[in-house]
């Protein structure tokens, strides 16, 4: 049993609330591609590209998990064959990133989706998340499910909800902050101050 009331975090680090969604069938969907967007699907990408669109992504909201793990670590993820990873490009360059998890089937879980902040009110994201949700239920999981936090977009939570995944459960995330272990600029994630 917790105890209600406030908790110290320790110097040094952060803390977010998170959210965990779930969908059991697909919505309607209706979303039409926007014009120069595409969806590319990456068999086994480097991770220096993988973590350049997820640092164009996630930097600004301070996702730092990929940033962290060893490079073996991540390389036996993303080229896992029951892992997809897709970037959304725009004119052909990356400024999006879909990953799919579906190594625990009959559940599949959607890892990542992010935009970069150059894309987002263009309907690039409404049309990704539609995609993810066509390529998840193609498989015919019991439930496709995600997890955001307060580190991410303020819009995230809502958009996940419009698009249809019921939230289901809370948790509380403590890490070291990644600025201040150089994973990630000190600059990253303004919004977010740093307590060293």
């Amino acid at each position: 049993m917790i105890e209600a009331g406030y908790h110290d975090v320790p110097p040094g680090h952060i803390a977010a609330v998170v959210t965990y969604l779930e969908m059991r069938e697909a919505p309607m969907l209706r979303s039409t591609r926007p014009q120069g967007i595409a969806v590319r699907k990456l068999d086994q990408p480097t991770v220096g590209e993988y973590r350049t669109v997820f640092r164009t992504v996630g930097e600004p909201w301070l996702w730092f998990s990929r940033m962290v793990i060893p490079e073996t670590q991540l390389t036996a993820i993303i080229h896992h064959h029951d892992v997809d990873v897709m970037f959304l490009d725009y004119n052909g360059e990356p400024k999006g990133l879909l990953e799919i998890d579906r190594r625990h089937f009959p559940e599949i879980e959607l890892t990542f989706f992010g935009l970069a902040p150059d894309m987002i009110g263009k309907g690039a994201g409404r049309y990704l998340i539609e995609y993810a949700i066509r390529h998840a239920f193609q498989f015919r999981p019991q439930r496709f499910w995600l997890h955001t936090c307060t580190l991410d977009s303020p819009q995230a939570l809502p958009f996940y909800i419009k698009s249809g995944f019921k939230p289901y459960k809370r948790a509380i995330e403590i890490a070291p902050d990644p600025r201040l272990t150089g994973r990630l600029p000190r600059t990253a994630a303004p919004q977010i101050p740093m307590i060293e």
